[in-house]
């Protein structure tokens, strides 16, 4: 079979691969880094995913850490899963939760959550490695004004399925039999997929929309194709496609479910089906209309204000 790798900037003359989108680089404050995937000019979501970030590989060093400062969100579910390192998250529903490896964080912002995600005391006194992902999840439009949540979930609260040279662990939605303990809103699927070398894994159409984020590793696909790991590849609806990994070990995301009937609207955190309710939004936040997260005392301010990125709590 031929093999060819295939650029992520030219269109996709894959028989199973409608989209590969590459990443962009986009700052988290401090200089840190992420890997953006979603949303692009190339998709604006798949299923109900609407934003996905990839946070390092990266060494941290002894003394430093990631801060992300207190900010808002309305419309959408945040989901924090790591593949190195710990992140200590804190909210306005007075949720303070330590995530490590293999664990879920799911925050449904609804009509309005504030949080902060930052390095553990524990971790800034050594040199460690940060490696996770942070994906949003937009909320069907009956649920957009619904209370906030938080939920938590320890690795073995999720399921898992194995087979040879393959461990799927599912952390939200539903897949083949499985569900998640996660509450979503929505018809969905996102799942942790680890592939040893030369081993392959069927993938099935059952959802309407589906992806494949290559975290690590090489993907090649039956039509002799070879992705790269850190691109996003859409998959064609309604087509069954065999991964093998090629080279070495792969790991990768499957993400996706059903298509939402009317347009998101994104700016900064916000997502709405509703310009004007995101307007609302900015206000708010400018306003410090949002709820406080506690043991913080400044958070980031709205966007484009001719003031500092930070902004004292009253």
């Amino acid at each position: 079979m031929s093999r060819r790798s295939v650029s992520a900037t030219s269109p996709s003359d894959s028989r199973y691969v409608d989209t590969v989108i590459a990443p962009r680089q986009s700052d988290l404050g401090g200089g840190f880094q992420v890997s953006r995937l979603l949303p692009s000019r190339k998709r604006r979501m798949v299923g109900p995913f609407v934003f996905l970030d990839q946070m390092g590989p990266t060494i941290i060093q002894p003394g430093q850490g990631l801060d992300v400062l207190p900010h808002p969100h309305i419309g959408l579910a945040t989901v924090t899963y790591l593949f190195d390192g710990e992140l200590v998250h804190r909210d306005s529903l007075g949720t303070v939760q330590t995530i490590k490896p293999g664990e879920l964080n799911w925050m449904s912002a609804g009509r309005g959550i504030a949080h902060s995600e930052r390095t553990p005391a524990s971790l800034r006194r050594v040199e460690h490695r940060l490696f996770g992902i942070q994906a949003w999840v937009a909320l069907p439009r009956a649920y957009e004004e619904s209370e906030p949540a938080f939920a938590h979930y320890a690795v073995g609260a999720l399921p898992v399925y194995e087979q040879s040279g393959m461990r799927l662990r599912l952390i939200a939605g539903s897949w083949q039999g499985l569900r998640s303990p996660a509450r979503t809103c929505s018809d969905s699927v996102y799942a942790d997929i680890a592939l040893a070398v030369d081993a392959r894994y069927d993938v099935p159409p059952e959802h309407e929309e589906q992806a494949i984020y290559l975290v690590e590793g090489k993907l090649v696909l039956p039509d002799g194709k070879v992705y790269e790991s850190g691109h996003l590849l859409v998959l064609k609806p309604q087509i069954s496609v065999t991964l093998q990994a090629l080279e070495g070990d792969a790991r990768l995301l499957l993400l996706g479910g059903q298509a939402f009937p009317e347009q998101r609207h994104i700016w900064w955190n916000f997502v709405s089906s509703s310009k004007s309710r995101i307007e609302q939004a900015k206000g708010d936040w400018k306003a410090g209309r949002f709820p406080r997260v506690a043991e913080e005392t400044e958070r980031l301010a709205l966007p484009g204000d001719k003031q500092a990125t930070t902004v004292n709590y009253p």
